[in-house]
């Protein structure tokens, strides 16, 4: 009798061993597929906004250009877009954003806002605003969006879906570029003409603070996954300066070695575009005078690596999500681990395009499942 009971608890153990090792088996397989829609991306696409270097058509002329990443950046077509100024011609581009939840693409000119829908790419709306748009930011749940008024001294803040302005928020003087922080918890506002970047609480849409102050008016920047730290660049530096979210300050301010600052054909500033590599491990800075992209250490004392020239003046930098390719306004490919040039974007007639309006997004199937940002914002730890 023992040794049959001895045998029956063997023999229960053994299975509960296989229940807990098959158990842990689906969960090990689970964790390493997709988190996004648990489906795996099977295409990757850069869409270019244009003209999306003022309203200059030589650069890409006047649509939204799709290239696809998993072949050498080949153009795949050009979507109609609208967005003309009242004497004629396309207007200048001056942001794009995707909403994966509203399957939609967003481009704002000076005038107003175009919702285009990734499957159908058409058109579903468009707007104006009083006061006119610039670079716009949407928020993680793909809802709600805040569009800053094209150097005016407020935000409105949109909904995605409809385009109406749900509240206007005044800030200072010359609205311009906006980060919605990947948490949702936060909406960062630079004003072009104030050395503080402006905090703002999406909840009740309003200010709640202010990040500062630095050396010089605000001009592009960017933010770390955690928002925990903001990289910017400021008129009148050739370089770029760090501030502390969380405490309200700034901790660091980083010149280019061995360059000299010069006059630059637009922006006006030295240093108009920087990126965070989405590992968080770099930062990429644009040299408007001497046509280069300066690369440093993204942690303190923010080392200065090497020197990246391109083809045109860089006025913005953006990366893949996957890191692997770094994407400056003027055109090039950068493979951002060897720095080497892989490729230059080129539109159906086979010219050159550039533009500081792009984002990735990734598709499984016919369904856009994931997509990217046209600023360079961390990403360690969201994938």
């Amino acid at each position: 009798m023992k040794a049959r009971l001895f045998t029956l608890f063997c023999g229960l153990i053994l299975l509960s061993s296989n229940v807990h090792s098959q158990t842990l088996a689906k969960t090990v397989v689970a964790d390493k597929r997709p988190k996004t829609d648990r489906k795996a991306v099977e295409k990757r696409y850069l869409y270019v906004a244009t003209p999306g270097i003022r309203d200059y058509l030589g650069y890409g002329g006047h649509g939204l250009l799709v290239f696809d990443m998993n072949d050498n950046h080949r153009f795949v077509k050009r979507i109609t877009t609208n967005g003309l100024h009242p004497n004629g011609k396309p207007s200048n581009v001056k942001g794009i954003a995707v909403s994966i939840p509203l399957n939609s693409i967003y481009i704002s000119t000076i005038e107003g806002l175009q919702r285009i829908d990734l499957t159908s790419e058409k058109v579903i709306w468009e707007k104006t605003y009083e006061g006119g748009c610039d670079r716009m930011s949407i928020s993680p749940d793909g809802q709600t969006m805040y569009l800053p008024s094209l150097e005016k001294g407020f935000w409105n803040v949109v909904d995605c879906k409809t385009g109406d302005i749900m509240k206007k928020i005044n800030v200072h003087k010359r609205a311009h570029n906006t980060i919605y922080g990947p948490s949702g918890n936060f909406v960062y506002m630079g004003d072009i003409a104030s050395p503080w970047l402006h905090v703002a609480d999406p909840k009740t849409h309003t200010l709640a603070g202010k990040v500062g102050v630095f050396a010089n008016n605000i001009r592009p920047f960017t933010i770390n996954a955690k928002e925990t730290m903001v990289y910017v660049t400021v008129d009148s530096l050739l370089g770029f300066e760090v501030g502390d979210l969380k405490k309200g300050t700034k901790i660091a301010h980083v010149a280019v070695e061995g360059w000299e600052m010069g006059p630059v054909r637009r922006h006006g500033n030295p240093s108009h575009g920087i990126g965070l590599t989405p590992d968080e491990k770099e930062l990429w800075v644009c040299d408007g005078h001497n046509m280069r992209l300066h690369v440093f250490k993204a942690t303190a004392p923010y080392q200065q690596l090497t020197t990246i020239p391109v083809q045109d003046m860089p006025g913005w930098v953006t990366f893949s999500m996957d890191g692997k390719y770094a994407y400056p306004s003027s055109g090039e490919v950068i493979e951002v681990k060897t720095r080497k040039i892989i490729s230059t974007l080129k539109d159906e007639f086979n010219n050159s395009v550039a533009s500081e309006k792009m984002a990735e997004v990734q598709y499984s199937g016919n369904r856009a499942v994931r997509a990217g940002d046209q600023f360079g914002i961390g990403r360690a730890g969201q994938d």
